[in-house]
């Protein structure tokens, strides 16, 4: 009876750990969460469309990921989607002038991402002025609106038809 018993604890915490297992892989994969813990700061932009961005959307410098979406909403005034991003805190020298941002779409029919164009550093005449680089709470200023795949369509036919 002892050994049954013994059997019996054992696959239960064997299936256990199995389901755990499965349940942070569902988590990692889904990017639900992370359990790097990495530390990050925001900074926000505004984008006239922003097609369909979601939260969670990754930010990229090159292809390479720095962040991601973290917060969508609509501004009241002039009707433009200002996006949130977290970016990640190791990545604290980009610089502020001039830098951009695009709304990009992975492959033809892919999902939406936000790409990062990293300006100059803006050399004036004080020598021993510092390069200004993003930080938290900042405005990418210059942003380009995503491509609608819809409206690509829909102004190819409307030409087609002149």
């Amino acid at each position: 009876m002892n050994k049954r018993r013994l059997l019996e604890l054992s696959v239960g915490c064997f299936m256990l750990l199995g389901i755990l297992a499965f349940l942070i892989l569902a988590l990692k994969v889904s990017g639900l969460t992370s359990l790097s813990g990495v530390k990050s700061y925001k900074v926000s932009a505004q984008f006239t469309n922003i097609g369909g961005l979601k939260v969670r959307s990754p930010v990229t410098i090159a292809g390479v990921r720095i962040g991601e979406v973290s917060k969508i909403k609509l501004e009241g005034g002039s009707f433009n989607a200002k996006v949130t991003l977290s970016l990640d805190s190791s990545q604290n020298k980009i610089p502020y002038y001039e830098t951009s941002a695009r709304i990009l779409t992975e492959g033809l029919l892919g999902s939406n991402y936000i790409s990062i164009v990293p300006g100059f550093d803006r050399d004036d005449d004080d020598s021993k002025s510092k390069p200004r680089f993003l930080s938290s709470g900042d405005k990418i200023n210059k942003t380009h609106e995503a491509i609608i795949l819809e409206n690509l369509i829909g102004q190819l036919l409307f030409n087609m038809n002149k």
